[in-house]
């Protein structure tokens, strides 16, 4: 079995090297990362809960889909790839927005992610991956944006950033 490796960049998302991925979370790298939001046509968002399992942020409540490119992967084919192995959904992405962030994670770990921002429509109920995920659920975005507020600890660092992103543009 290969080490998963994730591609590390600088702050203009130029690739500056690779590295195993728990190794760039150890030392809080840089690296390139997507972050997948999927959509019905009531506008209701897609949440899954990371597998208790995961490394970190497991039983954490997320946006549909999130990983890493593949070295020489583009981003629209690596989120379009994972979106398929986590939840089984094939659809058509877009990318929205890119942002960086940092944060300290448990079991000493720091996400340090240059995050491109994608969506798609998708009508059905996904086919979840319980490796990846452990149950999924469609809310409407303004009751996610309270349950944000009032209970903030159930949800990854990286969604709420990328959500208040997501809820701004959507009040527009």
């Amino acid at each position: 079995m290969s080490i998963e490796k994730v591609i590390l960049v600088d702050e203009n998302d130029n690739q500056v090297g690779v590295m195993p991925k728990l190794e760039a979370h150890q030392k809080g790298l840089l690296h390139r990362a997507f972050s997948v939001f999927i959509f019905n046509s009531k506008y209701e968002l897609l949440l899954q809960k990371r597998a208790s399992s995961k490394y970190h942020s497991g039983g954490l409540w997320t946006n549909t889909c999130c990983s890493h490119p593949r070295e020489g992967e583009e981003i629209l084919d690596a989120a379009k790839r994972r979106l398929i192995e986590e939840m089984g959904i094939d659809t058509s992405l877009r990318k929205v927005h890119d942002f960086i962030y940092k944060a300290e994670l448990d079991n000493d770990l720091t996400e340090h992610e240059f995050d491109h921002v994608l969506y798609g429509i998708y009508n059905e109920d996904p086919i979840i991956n319980k490796d990846e995920a452990d149950d999924f659920k469609w809310i409407d975005m303004d009751s996610l944006n309270e349950d944000i507020k009032t209970n903030g600890n159930n949800y990854t660092i990286w969604f709420k950033i990328a959500f208040e992103y997501f809820y701004n543009y959507l009040k527009k």
